[in-house]
This record gives C-alpha cells, sequence and structure tokens, in this order.
C-alpha cells in the first residue's frame, strides 16, 4: 500500500494512493500513527481524496483512530472524503465525533486551532 507522506512544523500529512477504504488501509494508518508518533509528530491530517468507495467495517476503524488521537492529547483531521465515505460516516451517527474538513486548508486550520487550544488549556 502506498503513502505520500509530508511533515510539516505542526502536523504530518498522510495520503493514501489507494482507491478503496478497506481493514488493510485502516490497519496501516494505524502502523503509520504509531511510527509517526514515536518520531515526535503529533497531529495528522489523513487526505482520503483518493479513496472513492470505502468498506463499511472500515469507518468503526476510523473512529477508533480518531479516539486514540483525542485521548492521547493529540488532534487527527480527515480531508477529501468522497461523497460515499461522508453518506456511511453520516450512517453510523459518526459525522459529529470524527474531525473532516472539505479543503487542506481548512484541515490545517483546524489542526492550528487546536494546537492553540491546548496550549491555552495547558495554561490555566
Amino acid at each position: 500500500m502506498e503513502f505520500k507522506i509530508d511533515t510539516k512544523n505542526n502536523y504530518t500529512l498522510i495520503c493514501p494512493s489507494a482507491r478503496l477504504l478497506n481493514a488493510i488501509l485502516t490497519g496501516e494508518l494505524r502502523r503509520i500513527y504509531t511510527e509517526i508518533g514515536q518520531s515526535g509528530s503529533q497531529n495528522l491530517i489523513i487526505d482520503l481524496s483518493n479513496c472513492i468507495s470505502a468498506d463499511p467495517d472500515a469507518l468503526p476503524a476510523l473512529l477508533q483512530l480518531h479516539n486514540d488521537f483525542y485521548s492521547n492529547g493529540h488532534s487527527l483531521v480527515f480531508t477529501g472524503l468522497a461523497d460515499a465515505l461522508l453518506a456511511g460516516l453520516k450512517n453510523k451517527d459518526n459525522e459529529a465525533i470524527i474531525n473532516s474538513c472539505p479543503t487542506m486548508a481548512e484541515a490545517i486550520d483546524m489542526i492550528n486551532m487546536e494546537i492553540l487550544e491546548r496550549d491555552l488549556l495547558s495554561e490555566e
């Protein structure tokens, strides 16, 4: 499975080349998350614009990945979600739980705002 990985100051961008979001892809995303976390990067943007369809079994894995990030005080934002993926998330009532943004610029803004929020809350 191929991934484009780009590390920036505040986040790491992962863009899988797969056309189908399935359990194998979500497992690889979890593995990459573990590796990236060990290198010190705490925030992740996953660009799923290449994924045009999803296996329904993969959606709970996305939710679990999201929960793992936030339980460790990190940020995770999905962008480039195809209509089929959004529909699957809505059917699972997870859309309000999983951070998703229609554009990369909005995903970056969300990461930066969450970093700022954590910094402000840690000062109190």
